[in-house]
């Protein structure tokens, strides 16, 4: 104590310069994750078109072929998913439109911290395959049912046995510059985004319920149509075992009696 005022002794600035040195380590080993945020959002931008591009993929191929297969439909795919998912943002959808390797066809977020594309080269990094084995023959997108005969229905009911189809789209990133420490290991890393979509396909449906009615005549043999003799038999004995008012007969082989009828008062349009 001098003059009344307190003279701060050596510890408290010993420890005021501890807290600061601190923070500035602490700062100089978070700054190369802080600067690779940005990337990292642009990785994650790349994956979510990724798999939109193979939803695409899998929707158009089952449409434009068959499982005979299309040996230029995966080129074709891969030119449509590159300017249409890979390519600007505010491209036109054009028939036969295919993106060019120039920064006017390129996305401008997905760059590098020189300004360069992280996908250089749109027919050789984007790439279209069919099927858990990744062909290029849409015809081998296909995995057949395991049973091969899917409910042991499939004459009956027309059903097919060719499964899941599946398609896939991998793309290719460049790698990070790598004259900053911090990059690593992003600046040989040979990042490839790849994801898939399944789609099941070959349903059935009937056309209206007079259709689904006949399809299902043809299949359900035993009990349905095989015990509809015996209601002549079992019906009489219901009505004598049961009082008057009882429970009726059990409608032997009439699958009509079953059928999800709306009443025609419901049919009838809002007033």
């Amino acid at each position: 104590m001098k003059d009344g005022r307190r003279i701060a002794g050596p510890g408290r600035f010993h420890s005021q310069g501890q807290a600061l040195t601190e923070f500035l380590v602490l700062s100089a080993a978070l700054l190369p994750l802080f600067l690779l945020f940005p990337m990292i959002a642009k990785y994650q931008d790349i994956a979510h078109s990724t798999q939109m591009a193979s939803r695409y993929v899998a929707f158009d191929a089952t449409t434009r072929t068959d499982a005979a297969g299309n040996s230029t439909l995966a080129a074709q795919l891969a030119t449509d998913v590159g300017r249409r998912f890979f390519s600007n943002s505010d491209a036109a959808i054009k028939t036969n439109d295919a993106a060019g390797d120039f920064k006017a066809n390129q996305n401008l977020f997905w760059r590098d911290p020189q300004d360069a594309p992280l996908i250089k080269h749109f027919n050789s990094d984007i790439n279209v395959s069919f099927g858990v084995d990744r062909t290029t023959d849409p015809g081998g997108g296909y995995s057949a049912a395991s049973d091969g005969n899917p409910f042991l229905l499939k004459h009956q009911l027309s059903l097919k046995d060719r499964g899941i189809f599946t398609g896939n789209v991998a793309v290719t990133l460049a790698n990070l510059p790598g004259d900053l420490k911090f990059y690593k290991p992003f600046d040989t890393l040979n990042l490839t985004m790849q994801r898939g979509t399944s789609l099941l396909l070959d349903g059935w449906a009937g056309r209206n319920p007079a259709n689904v009615q006949d399809k299902l005549d043809n299949i359900v043999i035993f009990p349905g149509k095989a015990l509809a003799p015996l209601s002549v038999i079992v019906d009489p004995v219901v009505a004598v075992i049961e009082l008057p008012g009882g429970l009726k007969g059990p409608k032997l082989g009439q699958l009509e009696f079953w059928q999800d009828v709306v009443p025609p008062d419901r049919l009838r349009a809002p007033r």
